[in-house]
């Protein structure tokens, strides 16, 4: 694909998301009020903030923005399917298992939140987290439903 589609789609991406982003930005803007600090993330194609001051740990995607309890995207963490028992993956970056949803979002835009919910929200079952963690194992496969499933 030529750069210039590219960058063409991923700005429509980034317009099509904008809702959900939206809604990222005004949480972001309460958890700077405590302490939450912005910086741009160009390898995950969106606003993280750092330090968020509530919620049990990780980090939460909307559009692109990340709200994340830390203070970096490079640290490790462990897929849905090992946390539930199902299988024994290696450690993950939580920044690539976040960045397949920012790609999710620039798809969807506000029709993912609702298709999220609808596929039970945060939880292994959830197609969604199943591809986030996916690609963050291979680097690969980050849309819910690969043609291999069908």
């Amino acid at each position: 694909m030529r750069k210039s589609a590219l960058v063409a789609m991923r700005a429509l991406g980034f317009v099509w998301a904008s809702p959900n982003s939206l809604l990222g930005l005004l949480l972001g803007g309460v958890g700077m009020l405590f302490g939450s600090k912005p910086r741009f993330n160009r390898r995950e194609f969106a606003l993280v903030f750092h330090f968020w001051p509530w919620g049990p740990g990780g980090a939460i995607t909307f559009g692109n923005v990340i709200l994340h309890s830390g203070d970096t995207l490079d640290s490790p963490c462990i897929t849905y399917e090992h946390r539930a028992g199902r299988r024994v993956h290696p450690y993950i970056v939580l920044g690539d298992h976040e960045r397949a949803h920012v790609f999710q979002y620039m798809v969807l835009g506000p029709l993912f939140l609702p298709a999220y919910l609808l596929c039970g929200g945060i939880s292994v079952r959830n197609p969604f987290e199943r591809a986030a963690d996916r690609y963050a194992l291979t680097g690969k496969g980050w849309w819910p439903w690969p043609a291999d499933e069908r």
